[in-house]
């Protein structure tokens, strides 16, 4: 098996600081592939930036981003025009969790979540599709949730934006498959990150690396078939 199957390929991971991004821009760089990540703080992509160029022979870019204000996404992209040349696989990974119930979820707090989950996501895709036609088609994954199909008390916001997001990418995909712009979604369970302030080494959840596993095995699979959704969660739950 060819492990740098996406030499001359160049790929965007939001989000990709750390957790479950970081995961997935190093595997896409150790698989050749020349690599931008984003995150909201310029010294945290810095970091990542530097720890995945000194791990990979890859060429690994960064920018500090917050993906829910739409003026960030379109520099960020203009940054990749210059500094890549191109595009042709985007990871909208980025994202943020405020659990709280519907009444006492604040304003500013609800539309976090759905600008960062939800908007921003449409924000970056909205840029990505035109550069992916350019070149010919391309691959977009978005990083979901069982909590797109799950509700739970206290996901109020977070429900809302998952179930949009999946939503958004079944019809994006509609929408783009004849233009070999080929689009899935990801809907881990339980993830072993500091996500939600959750502490880490729960040796029962999912590995970032799961499911930057489960983004190769995507990008791996021939143009003729289309992988829509994944469901993964861990074997064995916590009881």
């Amino acid at each position: 098996m060819n492990t740098r199957f996406l030499e001359q390929r160049n790929a965007v991971v939001t989000g990709a600081t750390r957790g479950i991004g970081l995961a997935i821009a190093k595997a896409l760089a150790e698989a050749g592939a020349s690599v931008a990540i984003c995150g909201r703080k310029q010294n945290d992509v810095d970091r990542a930036t530097a720890d995945l160029s000194s791990q990979s022979a890859s060429r690994v870019i960064g920018k500090a981003v917050d993906v829910s204000n739409s003026g960030q996404v379109a520099e960020f992209f203009k940054f990749i025009d210059g500094s890549l040349g191109g595009l042709d696989v985007l990871v909208n990974n980025a994202g943020v969790g405020i659990f709280r119930t519907a009444a006492d979820i604040t304003l500013e707090e609800w539309h976090q979540v759905i600008d960062t989950n939800l908007s921003g996501v449409f924000y970056c895709c909205h840029e990505a599709l035109p550069r992916l036609r350019e070149r010919g088609g391309g691959y977009i994954i978005n990083i979901s949730s069982l909590a797109g199909k799950n509700p739970f008390a206290g996901g109020s916001a977070y429900n809302a934006s998952k179930f949009g997001l999946n939503g958004f990418s079944e019809a994006m995909m509609l929408d783009h498959r004849y233009d070999d712009i080929r689009v899935s979604y990801i809907m881990p369970g339980s993830v072993d990150t500091e996500f939600g302030s959750q502490a880490t080494g729960a040796g029962w959840k999912i590995a970032p690396e799961d499911i930057s596993a489960v983004v190769l095995m995507l990008l791996r699979m021939p143009p003729r078939a289309l992988v829509s959704r994944v469901e993964i969660r861990p074997s064995k739950p916590k009881k």
